[in-house]
């Protein structure tokens, strides 16, 4: 059988989410299946080491302009060329007109149902991206075969925003874990991510951007109290935000000389976190919606104390394994701050906690459940 793989995006240098997911599903297929015939297709980028062939699965480099046009014409073409019998669309958009079974993996639909999310905080290009989605993922899920999210709390939500019947069309499967995130013992190691990435001795470490979801505002908040209150005992470590974008936000909410006590890493890559995960103090991620939250996993299999929301999929993701707290008041943000680090016990018991959790999730288990779903529509076409 002949399977394409949208991965429009994994030979871009900088990956994000989405991409990881991707990347980790093919890299774990490709171990798992030797039996299926794969066609990864992918636009032309500088990071072309990241994913190699093998005897079944085949790297089919598809130039041709924008995002869009990429993927509405130049993608089912080439899918058809290939002789495709199943065309999976891993990051939450496809082609509308399509001859060939779709799958589409819907990461979550946050762009539909708000448009104030569409309008705050994003760039002209994650508008632009917004508005795509908005117009092009409805027609296009009700032509897929299934649709994979990535929580029963993202499930739910699909299927309650379109009205739809629980009859199997959504599937939930969970994300994963890479195994290089884990406690680090090499002090050469991590005295080189923390050179390299000029971290400080003592600090708390947030994967914030300007996506009002991740709730950056709500830490900046309650971590100029916690400065008001403690000092400069701890810094916070930000990845991948721009100097100009922070200082907006410490001026909105009159603490402009916060950003002494605030490092920017800039981007960094996925197999330099666990070095970072590992010297930190503790990890939040208070977002106001998430439909997963890997970076939760990724810190508790480091051994890190992880602040986290009691909204959207956050708890079923996290488990006993978290401090729980409501991401709408920076109170509850200061106060998780100040128990973690003033109760030695209770970050032990969250230690402990979080390395059972995240053991829980793993790109293997995920992608055996994906090839399940290939064989399922592949037998029933």
């Amino acid at each position: 059988m002949k399977i394409g793989i949208e991965g429009q995006r994994l030979f871009r240098p900088k990956k994000h989410g989405m991409d990881m997911v991707a990347l980790e599903l093919i890299r774990n297929l490709q171990t798992i299946d030797k039996e299926n015939e794969y066609y990864i297709f992918i636009k032309p980028d500088k990071d072309n080491i990241c994913l190699q062939e093998t005897d079944n699965f085949h790297i089919i480099e598809i130039d041709g302009g924008s995002y869009p046009i990429w993927e509405q014409i130049y993608l089912p073409k080439a899918a058809k060329k290939y002789g495709c019998q199943l065309l999976h669309c891993t990051s939450n958009t496809a082609p509308i007109f399509c001859d060939i079974p779709l799958i589409i993996t819907l990461h979550d639909i946050i762009y539909l149902e708000s448009w104030s999310l569409f309008r705050k905080g994003f760039s002209m290009y994650q508008r632009f991206g917004n508005l795509y989605r908005r117009l092009l993922v409805p027609p296009a899920l009700k032509n897929s075969k299934k649709i994979i999210t990535v929580s029963n709390f993202e499930k739910e939500r699909i299927r309650n925003f379109f009205g739809w019947p629980d009859n199997g069309h959504i599937v939930a499967i969970y994300n994963g874990v890479n195994d290089y995130f884990k406690p680090i013992y090499d002090d050469n190691v991590l005295s080189k991510v923390k050179k390299q990435y000029n971290l400080p001795d003592n600090f708390f470490f947030f994967l914030g951007n300007t996506d009002p979801k991740k709730n950056t505002i709500g830490v900046l908040k309650a971590y100029s109290y916690f400065v008001k209150k403690h000092g400069t005992t701890h810094k916070l470590v930000m990845l991948d935000y721009e100097k100009t974008a922070l200082s907006d936000l410490l001026n909105e909410i009159r603490a402009p000389e916060l950003i002494e006590n605030i490092y920017l890493t800039g981007y960094v890559a996925n197999t330099d976190l666990p070095a970072i995960y590992n010297q930190c103090d503790l990890f939040l991620y208070p977002s106001l919606r998430e439909s997963f939250g890997i970076p939760m996993l990724e810190a508790m299999a480091c051994g890190v104390p992880v602040i986290t929301s009691n909204t959207s999929s956050m708890p079923e993701v996290s488990g006993d394994a978290a401090y729980l707290i409501d991401p709408y008041n920076y109170n509850d943000i200061l106060s998780a701050m100040e128990d973690l680090l003033s109760n030695e016990k209770l970050r032990l018991k969250l230690r402990e906690a979080g390395f059972k959790q995240a053991a829980k999730f793993s790109w293997n288990k995920m992608s055996v459940e994906i090839l399940n779903l290939y064989r399922e529509i592949l037998v029933c076409k």
